[in-house]
C-alpha cells in the first residue's frame, strides 16, 4: 500500500508542473535580455577582430611553449610529491582519503540541499506565474477579505416544544435569528433482561 500511495502522491503533486512553469518564466526572462547582449557584442567585435589581425603568430607560438614547459615542470613537481607521500606514509594516507571521502559526502549532501531549496522557490515562482495567469490573484484577495469578514447567515434551532405565537413574531422581526434553548432530554437507563437459557 506505501507504494500504492507514494504514486498517488506524486500523481497529484503540482510542484513539478509549478517547477516547469516558474522554468519556463525565467526562461522567457533571459530571453529579453538577448538583445542587449547581441548589441554589445556587434559593438566589440571590431575592436577584437583588429586586435586578432595584430597579434603577432611568433610570439603566440613562444608563449605557448613556455607555458608547456612551465605546465610539465608543475606535473612532474606534482608527481614528484605524490610519491615522496606514498612512500614516506601510507597511514597518513589512508586517512587524508578518508578525510576526502567523507569531505565529499559533506559536500554533496550540502549540494543536494541547495538543490531542493533551488527546485523549491522555481516550484513556487511556477506556483505565483501560474496564479497569475489564471487570474488567480484576484480570487485569492476576495477569499481572503472573505474570511476576514463572513456573512452571517441564519441559524435554525430546532427543539421539541412548539413556539407560541409571541415569539414566532418576536424572532421574525429581528435582523439575526435568535437559538433558543433547547430543554434538556432526561435519560433513562433501561432494564437489561437476562440472557435466555
Amino acid at each position: 500500500m506505501a507504494i500504492t500511495d507514494d504514486i498517488r502522491k506524486a500523481a497529484t503533486d503540482p510542484t513539478p508542473l509549478y517547477f516547469l512553469a516558474g522554468t519556463a518564466d525565467l526562461a522567457v526572462q533571459q530571453a529579453k535580455k538577448v538583445p542587449g547582449l547581441v548589441e554589445q557584442i556587434r559593438t566589440e567585435a571590431p575592436a577584437r577582430i583588429e586586435t586578432v589581425k595584430n597579434i603577432d603568430p611568433n610570439a603566440v607560438q613562444e608563449k605557448a611553449t613556455i607555458r608547456a614547459k612551465e605546465a610539465q615542470e608543475t606535473i612532474q613537481t606534482k608527481v614528484t610529491e605524490f610519491i615522496s607521500i606514498l612512500d614516506t606514509d601510507l597511514k597518513k594516507l589512508g586517512e587524508s582519503a578518508q578525510d576526502l571521502a567523507l569531505r565529499g559526502v559533506g559536500v554533496a549532501a550540502e549540494y543536494a540541499v541547495k538543490a531542493k531549496e533551488t527546485y523549491e522557490k522555481v516550484a513556487e515562482h511556477g506556483e505565483q506565474t501560474v496564479k497569475t495567469w489564471r487570474g488567480e490573484a484576484a480570487e485569492e484577495i476576495e477569499e481572503l477579505a472573505i474570511a476576514v469578514e463572513p456573512k452571517a447567515e441564519p441559524v435554525e434551532v430546532r427543539s421539541e416544544e412548539k413556539p407560541t405565537a409571541a415569539a414566532a413574531a418576536e424572532s421574525a422581526s429581528a435582523k439575526k435569528p435568535v437559538a433558543k434553548k433547547v430543554p434538556a432530554r432526561k435519560v433513562t437507563a433501561k432494564k437489561a433482561t437476562p440472557p435466555a437459557k
